[in-house]
């Protein structure tokens, strides 16, 4: 009887070891379609009652719509309740005409239950949403992805006028220069690995309240005058920011970088904290992010500061800052770059001034 029930549970677990079932689910008035797909080495492991569901697929998607794709999020899901059972991949940048084929990879590590099936799938992929060229929007936006990748759109345009007026105005020397800066930038960029965490600190060190700094970025609709957390040791935990809307519209939405300097000097931008907001014309706010951080063991947090990163007004439409803001000393050097600026960069490594010079022409 014994020997029978190990056998039925390896079993059970050769099989849970097998390729994972997969599917890729568009609705029916999805702009894009699937060309082709393959999984790679896509596979999953049982430890105890979990399933590793290691997903690895490159899908090759079809613009079916009349206008130009510019980002596209999917959401990869084994389950919807279990934490670690949900994922995304966003792809932001692009450029693909009505007709044209575009790669998606997807590299991520999900969890749920062993015998626990999504839609009769181990793995789903769904479309959670497409921005194109003229800002509209198609899908669920179940991730509040249609944010994200506005914003990612905005700083594109701003950066790629930035960098073409450049050229126009100061010549190929003056570009070249700005792009070994934004290589020297992206490269010195500290990697503290910082957690982003919920409740009271994990440590034993006692509790001490810091107040923010304040970044003054030109031109910011929103104005943060106080702000703290509490120090604990390694950890920073419940933040909060006191914020003026000093604009003549309604604000609904804001995102503010929060930088750390730790012990041995270092300053780095730990965090971006996002906040859904009703903030008229002239009145005041407080913004309560529902996390904190924690940097590695044995780093300490002498001090932070904040500065307004991304607005979104009650009409819909966005602040984010220009260029010139960004090229004050102080917030180059801890702002992140846009996901276009890296773009840029990678392609200027690759193939050089000229290459990046034809890259830019084609918007």
């Amino acid at each position: 009887m014994r020997s029978s029930v190990i056998l039925s549970l390896l079993g059970a677990a050769l099989a849970a070891a097998q390729t994972p079932t997969r599917k890729v689910d568009f609705p029916a008035d999805s702009p894009l379609s699937l060309k082709s797909v393959d999984w790679g080495d896509s596979n999953s492991t049982p430890r105890g009652g979990v399933l590793f569901l290691d997903v690895h697929g490159s899908l090759s998607l079809v613009n079916n719509s009349q206008r130009h794709v510019r980002s596209v999020t999917l959401a990869v899901v084994s389950q919807e309740v279990t934490p670690g059972g949900k994922g995304s991949v966003t792809v932001p940048s692009m450029d693909v005409a009505p007709g044209g084929v575009f790669p998606v990879s997807i590299d991520l590590r999900l969890l749920r239950p062993v015998g626990g099936r999504n839609s009769g799938a181990d793995v789903e992929v769904r479309l959670d949403g497409v921005l194109f060229d003229d800002l509209s929007f198609y899908g669920q936006d179940n991730l509040h992805s249609r944010r994200s990748m506005t914003v990612w759109e905005l700083e594109a345009r701003r950066d790629r006028i930035y960098l073409k007026k450049l050229l126009e105005q100061s010549g190929r020397d003056a570009l070249q220069k700005e792009m070994q800066e934004c290589v020297a930038r992206q490269t010195d960029r500290p990697q503290p690995g910082v957690q982003m965490v919920r409740g009271r600190a994990t440590n034993a060190d006692p509790e001490r309240e810091l107040s923010f700094a304040f970044l003054e970025v030109p031109d910011a609709p929103i104005k943060p005058t106080t702000g703290m957390a509490r120090i604990a040791g390694n950890e920073a935990n419940g933040p909060r920011l006191d914020v003026l809307n000093r604009s003549e519209r309604p604000i609904r939405y804001l995102e503010m970088g929060w930088v750390v300097k730790d012990g041995s000097g270092r300053e780095f931008l730990a965090a971006s904290m996002p906040a859904d907001v009703n903030l008229p014309p002239g009145r005041s706010g407080q913004v309560i992010p529902d996390f904190g951080l924690r940097l590695p063991a044995r780093t300490s947090i002498q001090s932070m500061t904040g500065f307004v990163s991304t607005v979104e007004f009650a009409d819909g439409s966005y602040w984010i800052p220009s260029r010139t803001a960004l090229n004050d000393a102080k917030l180059r050097h801890i702002a992140a770059p846009s996901p276009e600026e890296t773009r840029l960069t990678q392609i200027y490594l690759k193939k050089g001034l000229i290459g990046l010079v034809d890259e830019l022409k084609k918007f």
